[in-house]
């Protein structure tokens, strides 16, 4: 009997890190029904010959609660393989809600996550009050690939207390009341809660974002309700350069309290040893059992800084040029008068955005992540014999205003980024592109791309079948889709088929296709000769289907 779909020949790498294998693999209603060699035939069939099959990407760290509202498509993710997407993390959601408090949430997550506010007011239906009803509106949505969520700690928070929530610390009762609240957002689907500690985090009056200063006390109560219902996922962004062992330790009493997944963000410094002290607590950790998790972006991020977005210098002429439309700035540094003023009157946004910390991404269609010190700015201007500025000029003008600067935020060290990605624990995964966040001034989206172009092809830091594992069934488990990330007869059928040879992630464009015509960034890939979730195809040779088979996981 012939099978809906069959991907003929592949290479088959299953999500479980054993390495690729020759096999087919058989599709029905949605979910895998073969896996091997000489398969029925199938009523479509996908030539695969010279190709890599793998189970869908699992992005375990986005912001598109706010996006799923007018992209249906999730993009960029679904660009890179990506089948199933987690939102809610950092704390920030817009659930659950009091119809009075639509304005305050979306303003914070403006502040924290640079998701314009009116786009989030304008975009999204408000259909809900709990976390629940939440789930049920983006079910409304038919999203064109899966999405899970996390119960944020800033909506938790402002639930229980209301403004009391920002500046105070709660009574027994105000914890009790969200503890409450937690385990009925588990209850109703949510897969485990979020919560941030890192300063900087704001609201729009500037006042830290509630829950930043939350006591072990609050969190180990709420981690407690969080297995009471069932068990899920504690997500936490740290605050690392405060009371590190204290910080650390809380992952400890997280875990101890809800005996399941903990995970936080993590980043590697700029010495060859950093990460070190924080992967030896972990270690320590898990040694103990503590099933705890980090993620990471898996090369260089930061803000890019371009004529089609932001500019990277201070001084009235930069203002007046900030605030031109595009075409306009294109003609005005074109005008000998007012380039001189610019030159004349250019000092650095921020001391961290200065010349000498500025990187040039490349003039060609994929990012040129080099990490030497050859393509900052400032080097490139003393090789020209010009000023920073003249230079940042010059490379707008000869690149019709697409040249990108980037400014390495994070993982400017690239040797201890890989001493931590490659660890044989394997505790840390690839990811925290942070999707649908931070728009219009960073662009992680195509990390599962760089994966596979840079630490498989070309660093050899991962096997791929052990880089495929940390990118399917490893960020499954910790979102507990134990029905995805491998590809065995009886799961979910979310499959990509991969040319490996040709995968990349290409330059950041940014464009204006949020509503009112606000700008993001987007990133596009190559590489992907079809997509498949849940049994449908998506993707054919990098161009969406048109299909919308995505489902919101929530049992």
């Amino acid at each position: 009997m012939a099978h809906e779909v069959v991907i003929r020949g592949g290479r088959v790498v299953d999500g479980t890190g054993r390495e690729p294998f020759a096999a087919d693999v058989a599709i029905d209603d949605g979910r895998i029904t073969g896996v091997g060699p000489n398969m029925a035939p199938g009523r479509r069939e996908i030539d695969a010959r010279g190709l890599v099959v793998t189970p869908g990407f699992v992005d375990i760290h986005t912001h598109l609660d706010a996006q799923i509202g007018w992209d249906p498509y999730l993009t960029p993710l679904s660009w890179h393989g990506v089948t199933t997407a987690l939102l809610g993390n950092c704390g920030v959601t817009f659930a659950p809600c009091r119809p009075p408090d639509h304005e305050l949430l979306a303003g914070m997550m403006e502040t924290v996550e640079d998701i314009p506010r009116n786009a989030i007011l304008t975009g999204l239906p408000w259909s809900w009050e709990s976390y629940g009803e939440y789930l049920d509106a983006l079910e409304g949505l038919d999203p064109a690939i899966n999405v899970a969520g996390l119960v944020g700690h800033c909506a938790v928070r402002f639930y229980a207390m209301g403004e009391r929530a920002v500046d105070e610390q709660p009574s027994e009762a105000d914890i009790e009341a969200m503890a409450e609240v937690v385990g009925a957002s588990l209850e109703a689907g949510a897969r485990g809660f979020s919560t941030s500690r890192i300063i900087g985090h704001v609201l729009p009056d500037g006042r830290d974002v509630p829950g930043t200063h939350a006591s072990h006390t609050e969190l180990v109560r709420i981690a407690q309700a969080v297995k009471a219902a069932g068990g899920g996922l504690m997500q936490n962004v740290l605050n690392l350069s405060g009371d590190f062992e204290g910080e650390m330790n809380l992952l400890r009493e997280e875990a101890e309290a809800t005996g399941d997944r903990v995970l936080f963000s993590l980043t590697a410094g700029r010495s060859d040893t950093s990460g070190r002290r924080t992967a030896e607590f972990v270690a320590e950790m898990r040694a103990d059992g503590h099933d705890i998790n980090a993620v990471v972006i898996p090369r260089t991020s930061g803000f890019l800084f371009g004529l089609v977005n932001t500019l990277p210098f201070l001084g009235k002429g930069w203002k007046r040029l900030a605030a031109m439309p595009f075409g306009e700035r294109l003609r005005a540094i074109d005008e000998p008068a007012f380039v001189a003023e610019l030159v004349g009157d250019a000092s650095p946004l921020f001391h961290a955005f200065a010349p000498p910390e500025l990187f040039w991404l490349g003039d060609g269609d994929t990012p040129d992540y080099g990490f030497g010190p050859d393509v900052c700015l400032q080097t490139l201007a003393d090789e020209a014999d010009e000023t920073p500025a003249e230079t940042f000029l010059r490379f707008a003008r000869e690149s019709k205003g697409l040249a990108l600067f980037e400014a390495r935020m994070f993982n400017p060290n690239m040797k201890a980024l890989a001493t931590l990605l490659g660890r044989d624990d394997g505790f840390v995964l690839p990811g925290l592109g942070d999707a649908g966040a931070h728009v219009g001034q960073v662009m992680d989206s195509g990390w599962c791309s760089f994966v596979l172009s840079h630490w498989v092809k070309e660093q050899k830091l991962f096997s791929l079948g052990e880089a495929v594992r940390r990118m399917t069934s490893a960020p499954a488990r910790l979102i507990g889709a134990d029905d995805r990330g491998r590809l065995e007869p009886g799961l979910r059928a979310d499959v990509n088929v991969i040319d490996s040879g040709a995968v990349r992630e290409h330059m950041p464009e940014y464009v204006h296709d949020f509503p009112g015509g606000a700008g993001r960034f987007v990133q596009r890939a190559s590489g992907y000769k079809a997509t498949f979730c849940n049994g449908e195809q998506i993707l054919a040779d990098d161009e969406h289907t048109g299909a919308r088979p995505g489902e919101v996981l929530r049992d």
